[in-house]
């Protein structure tokens, strides 16, 4: 489990999504996630397979956008945060918000408050 120290502390606000997505580390393979919600300055995504470690840098498409460089925050359960190395621009962000974006799955949608209780 991750350092919970920064849990919900948030430097922008940000909106649930469904997108798909893709990281990888280093020279890595890349693995598809799922991004479950979305601001400038990061993204939480559900990463089935996969183990996350705090600190570790990563690149990460958003739908067809990419690849962004980014740093994960903090893991828990195949849910990962991470903040992007620089904010999204404000026309990137929007073009996502509008066109990549699905109803994030219901299962999803939850998790944050059960973090934010612990």
């Amino acid at each position: 489990m991750s350092d919970d120290r920064n849990i919900g502390k948030r430097l922008a606000s940000r909106r649930n999504v469904g997108i798909e997505g893709r990281y990888r580390s280093g020279s890595g393979r890349a693995r598809d996630v799922w991004i479950t919600d979305l601001s400038k300055t990061g993204c939480r995504f559900y990463d089935k397979f996969g183990t996350m470690q705090q600190g570790k840098a990563i690149t990460l498409r958003i739908g067809s956008i990419g690849p962004i460089p980014a740093t994960v925050r903090w893991w828990d359960n195949h849910v990962n945060g991470v903040q992007f190395e620089q904010p999204l621009h404000d026309s990137v962000y929007d073009h996502i918000c509008a066109n990549l974006c699905e109803k994030a799955p219901d299962r999803f949608n939850d998790q944050d408050e059960d973090r934010s209780s612990k």
